[in-house]
């Protein structure tokens, strides 16, 4: 086979469609490269093939267990977790806040400041303070319920104090000048329809004389 026939044979590379090689690589290098690029590329093409029929045989398999989606999930958060949890990272973080922690708590200053929290609930005036504020809850509580009970007593009064005056008004009232004069025009009104409802003249002198 000749030189034309195994270039015709070859497939085209972007070195030889008028690329420009990279300096120091002959075009039979470049050929061989692609050979190998094309030869990787088919096997990256299979082995994805074989990946996905593998996928689906995993599928089926799960699925015949009865192993959920949510479930795998779970699972491989779990297994992640333990993976986390057991990596070097992981260890030398806890490990650095765990001496981070203990060199707080033995320092002096946290340790001044803890006995002086417990001296300050154990002192004297802290327990006066708060037997004060309690008392003073109480008397608060006491003062707000006697003040709601009279409130009650002196609405009761009034409402008392009104129904009694009236009562008391109403005799009053009727003995009045003025009521008895509009009582009296009454009568005399109801007298006067009276008559004309007989045939008595409104004018008549009988009708003028006629006694209340």
């Amino acid at each position: 086979m000749d030189s034309s026939e195994h270039d015709s044979s070859m497939p085209s590379s972007g070195f030889a469609t008028g690329g420009e090689l990279p300096p120091g690589l002959t075009e039979e290098e470049a050929e061989e490269i692609q050979l190998e690029l094309t030869k990787v590329e088919d096997e990256i093409q299979t082995l994805r093939q074989v990946l996905t029929a593998k996928e689906r045989h995993a599928t089926e398999l799960k699925r015949r267990l009865g192993i959920s989606p949510l479930s795998e999930i779970k699972q491989n958060f779990t297994k992640s977790w333990h993976e986390i949890q057991c990596s070097n990272a992981y260890m030398r973080t806890s490990q650095t806040v765990g001496d981070l922690n203990r060199k707080v708590t033995s320092s002096n200053v946290y340790l001044t400041a803890s006995t002086t929290l417990e001296d300050i609930s154990r002192s004297e005036a802290y327990k006066k303070t708060q037997e004060t504020l309690s008392q003073a809850g109480q008397v608060t509580s006491a003062a707000f319920s006697t003040m709601g009970t009279a409130i009650r007593n002196r609405l009761g009064e009034m409402s008392s104090n009104l129904s009694m005056r009236h009562s008391l008004s109403m005799p009053a009232m009727r003995n009045s000048p003025s009521f008895k004069s509009f009582e009296d025009k009454v009568e005399n009104m109801k007298y006067k329809v009276m008559g004309r409802s007989n045939g008595e003249g409104s004018n008549s002198p009988t009708n003028n004389d006629a006694p209340l």
